[in-house]
């Protein structure tokens, strides 16, 4: 999430400019995979399970293309670290089908060239990817991947515009189902009614964009009108906006943003006394804000729509992933990118048994064994459906509010559900 070194902002106005330099780079990489391709081959391990790219000998191979240095380094790291931390406890525990787990990580920074060119050159000599952060470059290979590569990969993204893949297989709501919910919160929790003003603050691009879409449905289906409030990566200060949204009169606001723009944009409204409920959805949030000015006023009047339930969560699986990240990570703070971390591999994991099972261990074997998955839950409160590649695993979301008492700085204020609207909406429609 919010980036704790220095040339964030420029990798970020980088991403557009760098669009043609992008395509140039896909190209070369698929010439590049494709030599690879080559020199690949199949085999059968141990056991008679099939095997092919990426598993060799007794290991399993697997990639993590992550943000540690970029405007979402606190996610990629929290992310990365509960994926070690899961491929540690597998090997310890046998492993999978025999194989012990290797994941290769690449730190991308959230730069496009950089995310394009770590994919091409980890994905000839690994199974799949247990993560890759960013729904643009996600997109950027898509492509490939559907076309000749066919490796899992599980992004760490929540765009609608990543379904329909059979190998791209977003974990929870999109951002548009996300925002759907969202908005059903406010109306039913929070006292937006019919004839409302809804103001959205989201990034250009497809997080935003995404997002819109879905306050778009929800508005027209609910009565209220949308003010809208487009915003770039490199904005973090949003006073411009609040005082938009505050002359416009609107009566609550949806933040499709980073942390620092949501940061900013609840401290904003809380000093110029305007006093309505602001909801982001997960990516707009880390825990280190509530040690900013902004923490009191985002534990008074900010809320979270997330995918799962909390890493505080009270259930035995929460505890436990607590105590062992603790043990592992002792200097490092708890957040949701250790739950969305450790369900994404937790998923993978459960597909690899599941392929081994049918003694097909290739990557179209873990691929088929993927659908078969119907109902797994990580322990987090809300199972994952994997059975339609052009939906999302889940259409709920819980709604979660700041408290620097709780554990990873989150609570919960609604249990998972999805709202009624959701029900005739396509995701990316």
């Amino acid at each position: 999430m919010s980036s704790r070194v220095k040339g964030t902002r420029k990798a970020l106005s980088r991403a557009t400019a760098a669009a043609t330099a992008l395509a140039a780079l896909l190209a070369l990489g698929a010439c590049s995979s494709k030599a690879k391709d080559d020199d690949g081959g199949g085999g059968t391990s141990a056991g008679g399970v099939k095997t092919g790219k990426g598993v060799s000998g007794k290991t399993i191979h697997l990639g993590a293309l992550t943000d540690m240095t970029g405007v979402y380094a606190t996610l990629g790291k929290s992310v990365t670290q509960a994926q070690r931390l899961y491929v540690d406890q597998a090997n310890a525990a046998g492993g999978i089908c025999g194989h012990q787990l290797e994941l290769t990580v690449r730190d991308h920074g959230y730069d496009p060239q950089k995310a394009v060119a770590a994919y091409t050159e980890l994905e000839p000599d690994v199974l799949g990817f247990t993560q890759f952060i960013g729904s643009p470059f996600v997109a950027a290979v898509k492509q490939r991947v559907d076309g000749t590569d066919k490796g899992l990969v599980l992004p760490q993204a929540w765009s609608a515009n990543l379904l329909g893949s059979p190998y791209v297989r977003v974990l929870g709501s999109t951002y548009d189902l996300e925002t759907i919910n969202a908005i059903d919160f406010l109306m039913k929790e929070k006292g937006l009614k019919k004839g409302d003003k809804l103001g959205h603050v989201y990034f250009e691009g497809d997080y935003g964009e995404n997002a819109l879409k879905g306050s778009t449905y929800m508005a027209k289906q609910a009565g209220l009108t949308v003010v809208e409030q487009k915003i770039k990566p490199t904005d973090n200060d949003m006073t411009a906006q609040v005082s938009a949204l505050k002359k416009a009169g609107v009566e609550a606001v949806v933040i499709s943003a980073g942390p620092r723009q949501a940061a900013s944009l609840v401290g904003v409204a809380a000093a110029g006394r305007f006093d309505v409920p602001i909801i982001g959805n997960n990516s707009a949030f880390a825990p280190q804000l509530l040690a900013t000015q902004s923490g009191p006023a985002l534990q008074k009047n900010y809320y979270v729509a997330s995918p799962t339930l909390p890493i505080g969560a009270d259930t035995e699986a929460a505890q436990k992933l607590v105590a062992d990240y603790r043990k592992a990570y002792p200097k490092d703070s708890l957040d949701n990118g250790v739950v969305a971390g450790w369900t994404a591999a937790a998923v993978f994991g459960e597909a690899l048994k599941k392929a081994c099972a049918k003694k097909d261990l290739t990557r179209e074997g873990v691929d088929e064994a993927l659908l078969t998955i119907d109902d797994f839950d990580t322990g987090f409160g809300v199972p994952q459906d994997f059975t339609d590649p052009k939906a999302p695993s889940s259409d709920k979301s819980v709604i979660l509010r700041p408290d620097k008492s709780a554990t990873g700085g989150m609570k919960v204020v609604r249990e998972a559900r999805a709202a009624e609207e959701t029900k005739g909406y396509t995701p990316g429609a």
